[in-house]
């Protein structure tokens, strides 16, 4: 018989073939939530307080109060990897505004928060795309305004991602750039993205509109002390397809190399020599820095 995977919902374990919410819960209806993508690595989960942390910073510029503190909050994230017997995995942590009505109005939703924590394994890429490169494109959906929706929000409402990915899919490769109105290089769907530059790491400012990635400000933080010179700037498409290398950082995705933009071959079209050494003290900083189980 297959081991249940076990579900934190609401502060209690449930089977997750059982586990549900209510068709009025305002996550559900409207997106109306924030979440958190973790990886567990070998016993330890990867900068958990600070993914915590921007959960109730996200939480909070939708004016979402969590109904449990951080500290409970981790606890409960440490708790559903030990009920799962999970050291190295990933982790969905979802919290929505709770059960309202039909309506928009928040006000609505009387009760507390809706607290769900999902422990799982995933692989997004093959081991063969970190050895040899991605193939991506630029996305026809352009990023939200952070006028609107800014996007440092890890909300529920990921269709403006998803409609970008979708133009992936329809290119036949895995991840697509998205582009602010003004052109400028933003993010990809997923993933914060880098190019390097006659030695000097280069990635879009977070002022234009991108989630400041953690995994992001991990690689930034690396590369300083590598004694590599990191500039936020705007920069446009054209500068990509002119890097001596690129590569995209996420918590799922981890640091992967970018080899070909929009059918252009990035330098030599191989995974360059920096990207490889920041992966490498990336793959060391994953299993030292974070919460221990």
């Amino acid at each position: 018989m297959a081991k249940k995977n076990m579900v934190y919902l609401n502060g209690k374990f449930v089977d997750s073939k059982k586990a549900s919410v209510s068709i009025f819960d305002h996550g559900l209806l409207y997106g109306d939530g924030v979440f958190e993508g973790i990886r567990a690595y070998d016993g330890i989960v990867f900068k958990l307080k600070e993914h915590i942390k921007r959960l109730y910073e996200s939480a909070a510029s939708i004016r979402l109060n969590i109904s449990i503190s951080p500290k409970d909050m981790i606890s409960a994230v440490v708790t559903t990897l030990r009920k799962n017997n999970l050291k190295d995995a990933y982790i969905r942590l979802i919290v929505t505004r709770g059960i309202g009505d039909l309506g928009l109005d928040p006000r609505k939703c009387k009760g507390k928060s809706s607290i769900i924590i999902i422990t799982d394994k995933i692989v997004l890429y093959p081991k063969a795309f970190y050895e040899n490169g991605l193939n991506i494109i630029t996305a026809k959906t352009r990023r939200n305004s952070p006028t609107a929706i800014h996007p440092k929000v890890k909300s529920l409402n990921y269709l403006n991602n998803i409609l970008g990915k979708i133009d992936a899919i329809d290119a036949g490769v895995n991840e697509a750039i998205m582009l602010t109105d003004a052109g400028y290089v933003s993010e990809c769907t997923g993933d914060n993205i880098f190019i390097i530059k006659k030695g000097k790491l280069i990635t879009p400012i977070a002022s234009i509109g991108l989630l400041e990635g953690i995994t992001r400000d991990t690689v930034m933080r690396i590369a300083s002390k590598l004694g590599i010179e990191v500039i936020e700037k705007k920069f446009k498409l054209n500068e990509i397809y002119k890097a001596d290398e690129c590569f995209l950082t996420g918590t799922a995705a981890e640091l992967i190399p970018v080899v070909k933009v929009d059918k252009k071959i990035i330098n030599t079209g191989k995974p360059g020599p920096i990207t490889a050494v920041l992966l490498h003290y990336f793959r060391k900083a994953t299993v030292r820095e974070g919460v221990k189980l």
